[in-house]
């Protein structure tokens, strides 16, 4: 995840992925693109509208589905599978029931468009509870419980929305991180990683078991990509990153 290790340059960032055996990155601008196809590095996930603003809002809805649009058309030209797409934050005086309609309303709008170009659209989880860094956690985000995203994705029902896994912000909002991927195997597209508490590393100082998570994970029969979007503490940030590719290098069990 690009945004996790800056002021480090996407160039340089993808030349430690690529000698760590990665072959997806994630969090980088188009402008990139070109650069990670020479490298024999494909895009994990598009970027699209900013988590801020999302379908929840009917005020959005229109620059969201403008920005959706032509980022499914920019992953499909370029040979990618999956956009992210995000509820937004909630809206005062708007009901959960008006603000989970206005969700559905918005994905069904644009989510015939992702089929036609083969994009899985992949609708990110946050956990709204830690407000201590403006990227550990986000208060005020809609889609804050995993279970109701879920409940979102049948109702729009197209298998081209799917959940985006954050297992850390699932910690955070709902626990049983296991259990919930066995669970909803059938509308999960995508994972992301980070430590908990504190988003950092994968290490023995936050509380995910992530050899348990990624062989259940395989459990499932997932084939897409892991991206890991810790925020590193360690000084040498590219050995916390092989650190979190080494943790999650397993094998399944029977």
């Amino acid at each position: 995840m690009g945004w996790c290790f800056r002021p480090m340059t996407t160039k340089d960032l993808a030349v430690h992925c690529k000698r760590m055996g990665m072959q997806a990155m994630e969090g980088i601008s188009p402008e990139h693109y070109p650069m990670l196809r020479e490298m024999g590095i494909t895009v994990s996930l598009v970027g699209s509208h900013s988590f801020k603003e999302g379908m929840c809002n009917l005020q959005q809805h229109d620059k969201c589905l403008k920005i959706l649009r032509e980022r499914i058309d920019l992953a499909a030209d370029a040979g990618y599978q999956r956009v992210i797409t995000f509820t937004g934050m909630r809206v005062p005086k708007t009901s959960h029931e008006q603000l989970t309609q206005n969700c559905i309303d918005g994905w069904k709008k644009i989510v015939g468009h992702a089929e036609k170009r083969g994009i899985t659209l992949c609708l990110e989880h946050l956990n709204s509870r830690d407000d201590s860094h403006p990227m550990k956690g986000h208060p005020g985000y809609f889609g804050d419980d995993v279970d109701h995203c879920v409940s979102m994705i049948k109702a729009v029902g197209s298998p081209n929305l799917k959940l985006l896994f954050d297992v850390y912000h699932v910690q955070i909002m709902n626990g049983d991180v296991i259990r919930r991927i066995g669970q909803y195997q059938e509308y999960i597209g995508h994972y992301h990683t980070a430590g908990n508490p504190g988003r950092g590393e994968l290490d023995e100082h936050q509380e995910i078991n992530y050899p348990a998570v990624m062989r259940a994970i395989l459990k499932t029969g997932y084939k897409g990509y892991v991206a890991h979007e810790f925020i590193p503490t360690w000084a040498d940030k590219m050995a916390a990153l092989r650190h979190g590719v080494q943790v999650c290098d397993v094998t399944p069990t029977g």
